[in-house]
């Protein structure tokens, strides 16, 4: 059976690059590109109407001034649950990492990835088996070996606000959340951190790869 998947990056040439790379495998066919998150839901919903629906989307993180592709991916598997996702980029930030499995991706992969690995990974995917780049598998195996140390999905986000220099009540707009709910995890933040303020938080989460 062959893997129907759709390539999703702001970057025609790295696009069309994969295209070729993938479409030199029998077992997989490229049915569609899209350069944003917006225009990737466009897509799988019009060829879904025709009853032409992708089995995966290939999907980058960075997107340009639209959604993210973690907002893509959770648009897209809300709204076309057989449609898979598989990440394919150069961020390993946990913030990353997380938010995309967290978003519903079956997967994670990053850009230095070998021919044959990405190969493979895109087959599996595309069956329904998870895959991950094994430098996300690692860091995905340590926060379940320690999972009172590491950050839920929720820390994570409001982690990445602060150290965009959002405050409390940004960040509480932004994730539909009180500010009350905010500073309870901030104080978590701080404890798990070993910080006690916001810049020390920041600074030290990205020294740990938490944030980018």
């Amino acid at each position: 059976m062959t893997a129907r998947i759709i390539l999703v990056d702001d970057h025609p040439v790295l696009r069309d690059g994969m295209r070729m790379l993938l479409a030199a495998d029998p077992g997989i066919e490229v049915i569609g590109q899209a350069g944003s998150g917006e225009e990737a839901l466009t897509l799988v919903q019009a060829l879904e109407r025709r009853g032409d629906a992708p089995d995966l989307v290939l999907m980058d993180l960075q997107l340009g001034a639209g959604i993210s592709g973690i907002e893509a991916t959770r648009a897209l598997r809300a709204a076309h649950p057989d449609v898979r996702v598989l990440i394919l980029t150069t961020f390993d930030a946990d913030t990353d990492i997380f938010g995309a499995l967290d978003a519903g991706a079956v997967g994670y992969l990053l850009k230095d990835t070998p021919t044959d690995a990405l190969v493979r990974s895109v087959l599996d995917a595309a069956s329904g088996r998870p895959t991950l780049s094994p430098e996300v598998a690692m860091r995905v195996m340590g926060r379940a070996a320690h999972p009172d140390t590491g950050l839920s999905t929720r820390e994570t986000e409001i982690l990445g606000l602060l150290a965009t220099g959002a405050g409390n009540r940004d960040i509480a707009r932004r994730l539909f959340i009180s500010e009350s709910t905010v500073k309870g995890h901030l104080v978590n933040l701080y404890a798990k951190l070993g910080v006690d303020n916001r810049t020390s938080a920041a600074k030290v989460a990205r020294e740990r790869r938490l944030i980018r």
